[in-house]
């Protein structure tokens, strides 16, 4: 059985980065390409997809999709990471009502501006923020379009409460519960995180890296591998005649009767090849077939 291709989801424990979980599936698979999909905070726990082998193409793709998210939120505290793990820079007197959360955080649903924080991956001139975070160096940080689809409050006890996410590619987590502290006025910081989702995937289908290895020893692996293809479930299944094809995968522009949209391309053999657009071509009876991606 092949498992040196697929996708396998983790369940990331709490206090491995997203490279040590990597590095724990290589000498699980016994395979070296291999790759995740974006980083989850050490402190994270919850779904990682892991790309394996040929997959591993599928990575970048991965990294821009919408998440899910349960945190849970402390008010009356502000630090310097916007968690918990930070270090205090301001303590406040919390008096805070149901109705003012419900309309705070309604606030920073749909469409919002967010300044990255300090303590993240993310490069400003070459540089890691957290690397300059760590010098006592802060730096101007352009805020950033995301997208809070659904935000939701349970469990709030008068200082902490629950929070159910579903946002878009870049959104921190931590800096939304700051921010909707910083709207309270008493401050707040993220205490618990899981990722319930990422693209396609949930915690339904995700493993611990306890139960991969023990998968491992039963020889079992291929069964918790997902296909490439996986991915692109929401997209149409179209397998084209051998001549387009073989003009599509050169890279060339290919004539289809299909309608316009992006594609999962096949052979006839049932094989998963490439992504692929149509797009319209006025005037002519066949529509204009162009690769996106290639995973073969």
């Amino acid at each position: 059985m092949d498992i040196t291709n697929g996708i396998v989801i983790v369940d990331k424990p709490k206090g491995f980065t997203s490279h040590d979980v990597v590095n724990v599936i290589r000498k699980i698979f016994g395979t070296r390409k291999v790759g995740h999909t974006g980083t989850l905070d050490p402190d994270a726990t919850g779904v990682l997809p892991i790309c394996i082998g040929k997959a591993t193409k599928v990575c970048d793709m991965l990294t821009f999709s919408d998440k899910a998210y349960e945190a849970r939120v402390r008010l009356g505290i502000v630090t310097d990471t916007q968690d918990i793990s930070g270090e205090v820079l301001k303590q406040c007197e919390v008096n805070v009502t149901d109705d003012e959360l419900a309309k705070a955080v309604d606030a920073h649903t749909g469409d919002i501006m967010q300044v990255p924080p300090m303590y993240s991956a993310l490069k400003v001139n070459g540089q890691k923020l957290c690397d300059l975070a760590r010098k006592g160096i802060e730096v101007e940080r352009k805020p950033r379009p995301v997208t809070i689809y659904s935000a939701e409050v349970s469990d709030f006890d008068g200082s902490e409460f629950s929070l159910r996410v579903h946002c878009s590619k870049g959104t921190y987590i931590r800096t939304l519960c700051h921010d909707i502290g910083q709207m309270l006025g008493c401050g707040a910081v993220m205490t618990e995180l899981r990722r319930t989702a990422s693209s396609v995937f949930s915690l339904d289908s995700a493993h611990t890296l306890d139960e991969l290895k023990a998968l491992r020893e039963q020889g079992a692996l291929a069964g918790v591998l997902m296909p490439t293809d996986s991915v692109f479930a929401d997209f149409a299944k179209l397998t084209p005649s051998d001549a387009v094809l073989k003009r599509v995968c050169n890279g060339a522009v290919g004539y289809i009767n299909a309608s316009a949209g992006t594609y999962r391309i096949y052979d006839g053999s049932g094989k998963f090849l490439c992504i692929a657009e149509v797009s319209q071509n006025d005037g002519n009876p066949k529509n204009i077939i162009k690769m996106v991606k290639a995973f073969f």
